[in-house]
């Protein structure tokens, strides 16, 4: 019987009974300060929904030029999705920087920091916001701050939640001493400290270890991932450089004390990239991670994937897999013949093609990286991983002068993001690979770097960087169902039958003229099918990757910046419906 592609077959898979389809519901559109930089559905409740902006404002204006900060927008929605108001807190973080918004089981606040130059101190603040109006609900309060020895300094935090999301966790560091030291502080839902601080340090040099991933697992142990780099000889040698050796994981509990170091290594091979997460279904921390069988190899080989006790940090199991694309899962009918009659040219071509590809059994691409871990019930872990790379270039142009004006030159530096394929794999409860599937995706996303601009092209894997939310449109979305998973993303019309390898991919760049689909992954069998959600030219363009799910809905945000006027701004409901 011949491997069909699961474009002949969409429509016969599409009936099948597993299957739970997005219903998608649009509320009006609004308009917006043109230049937001961040747009998420943050929460719900029984009132309505909240939709955070963050945009820059003037700061400080001077003769020869001017200084920007951050500021910060809270949108209401009603159940409808109809904007019920929204409150720019520009006059209220005057002299501050706003940080986000921060939500403590039924409390908002907003976040913000003053930075003191002559004590060298910095302080974050905390106001509650009045869900009610989007007004502040009383002062400023204090609720902790820092203090560097030297100007040079560097201090750095982030504000995250403990395992059950009643906390506010701090997480902060000063960089540019001689030890990476960490201070993690817990406060309650009225911003109070709870408990002592924990103070960990290691021994690493701190320009060869960078912090990238901090877990607070249920009973207070924090769990630290950082990534190791040694000194390597250049082409000449006093030039040296860094070179990546090695992820170091450990556990250390509430007084600071180290637990356990995880060993993640894999003999005779090299870790490419890695993710840590807690799985809200049984707290199991499950840490999973590309490797290659060459250093600084151009493709991954295998995937290792741990499940790790969040209280010892004993591994529960351990689980090393060769991954190949001849391992491919290819969708195929098994009621259909072997006729040949029924199969065009554009089928066939692209049949042998993913027959080549599966029998060359090649590695993936070394920009592979894990997006989501999914547990389903059958105590199996659905693994979705997304090719992924972000770098920077430049470009300079020459503009002639006119009359007696000479021409000018312009430099111009350009952030990209391409977002591709999406490998879809699950593991079942002993650690066996079930199935692996790769829909294939180009989206390029690309934006002029300028004074409001965070994103350098480096540390994209740091865990203090806050830089813009970008991209917009690129990757995906994930709503998951009761046995099934919804991936949703943006991409060509013309891409409307691209299911697997094999298949010819166009390169989405002009998201405007998108449309956005939906791949409905059966977590069970591994089979998917393909449909279209809407078209982002009716509407504002959708944001797959940025979607919020809360209370088993997804919240979408559609936004058209425009030349002239007002950016257009629109949410989107999606409902899974048997």
């Amino acid at each position: 019987m011949k491997k069909q592609l699961a474009v002949a077959f969409a429509a016969l898979l599409s009936v099948c009974s597993f299957a739970q389809k997005a219903n998608v519901t649009w509320g009006d559109e609004f308009k917006l300060k043109r230049g937001s930089a961040d747009l998420e559905v943050i929460s719900s409740d029984n009132t309505g929904i909240y939709v955070k902006e963050s945009h820059y404002t003037l700061k400080s204006y001077f003769v020869i030029g001017a200084t920007v900060r951050e500021s910060a927008t809270l949108i209401k929605l009603d159940k409808n999705l109809a904007r019920l108001y929204d409150n720019n807190f520009n006059k209220e973080l005057k002299g501050k920087e706003y940080e986000r918004f921060f939500l403590i089981k039924n409390k908002m606040y907003l976040l913000a920091t003053d930075y003191n130059k002559k004590e060298k101190t910095l302080t974050l603040f905390g106001a509650e916001i009045n869900k009610e109006n989007g007004e502040l609900n009383g002062d400023w309060i204090e609720i902790t701050s820092w203090s560097k020895d030297d100007k040079k300094e560097d201090i750095s935090f982030k504000a995250a939640y403990n395992s059950d999301s009643s906390k506010m966790v701090l997480v902060s560091t000063i960089q540019g001493r001689e030890k990476n030291n960490y201070e993690i502080r817990q406060f309650d839902e009225n911003l109070k400290p709870l408990g002592k601080s924990i103070a960990i340090s290691n021994e690493f040099d701190p320009k060869t270890y960078s912090l990238e991933d901090v877990v607070y697992t249920r009973n207070d142990n924090v769990v630290m991932v950082g990534r190791e780099y040694e000194y390597q000889e250049g082409k000449k040698k006093k030039n040296k450089y860094l070179d990546f050796k090695n992820y170091n994981i450990r556990v250390y509990d509430n007084a600071g004390k180290q637990v356990k170091e995880i060993n993640t290594t894999v003999n005779g091979k090299w870790l490419v990239s890695t993710k840590l997460a807690q799985i809200p279904a049984n707290n199991e921390l499950v840490l999973a991670a590309f490797y290659s069988n060459e250093k600084r190899g151009k493709e991954i080989n295998g995937m290792l994937i741990q499940r790790i006790n969040p209280i010892s940090g004993d591994i529960i199991s351990t689980t090393e897999k060769e991954i190949n694309t001849a391992m491919i899962t290819t969708l195929e009918d098994e009621n259909t013949t072997d006729d040949g009659d029924d199969e065009s040219r554009k089928e066939r071509k692209e049949r042998d093609r993913l027959e080549k590809i599966q029998n060359e059994e090649d590695g993936f691409s070394k920009y592979m990286r894990f997006r989501n871990f999914i547990y389903t019930e059958d105590k199996g872990l659905v693994i979705l991983a997304e090719k992924y790379n972000a770098y920077t270039y430049s470009a300079t142009s020459y503009s002639p002068g006119f009359g007696n004006s000479p021409g000018t030159w312009r430099t111009t530096t350009y952030q990209v993001f391409e977002c591709g394929d999406i490998m879809m794999s699950k593991m079942d409860a002993v650690g066996k690979l079930q199935w692996l599937d790769v829909v294939p995706k180009e989206q390029r996303e690309i934006f002029t770097l300028d004074y409001s601009s965070s994103y350098s092209g480096l540390s994209f894997n740091s865990y203090f960087v806050t830089a813009n939310n970008w991209p917009f449109y690129a990757g995906f979305g994930v709503l998951p169902g009761k046995n099934n998973v919804n991936l949703i993303f943006n991409d060509q019309p013309k891409n409307a039958e691209v299911l697997q390898l094999g298949q010819k991919v166009k390169r989405i760049a002009a998201y405007g003229k998108s449309d956005c689909y939906t791949i409905n992954l059966n977590t069970a069998t591994g089979k998917y099918t393909r449909s279209v959600l809407f078209n982002n030219r009716e509407t504002p363009t959708a944001m797959p990757r940025l979607s919020s799910v809360l209370n088993n809905e997804m919240y979408l945000i559609g936004k058209e910046d425009r030349i002239f006027g007002k950016t257009k701004i629109a949410v989107a409901k999606l409902v899974l419906k048997d």
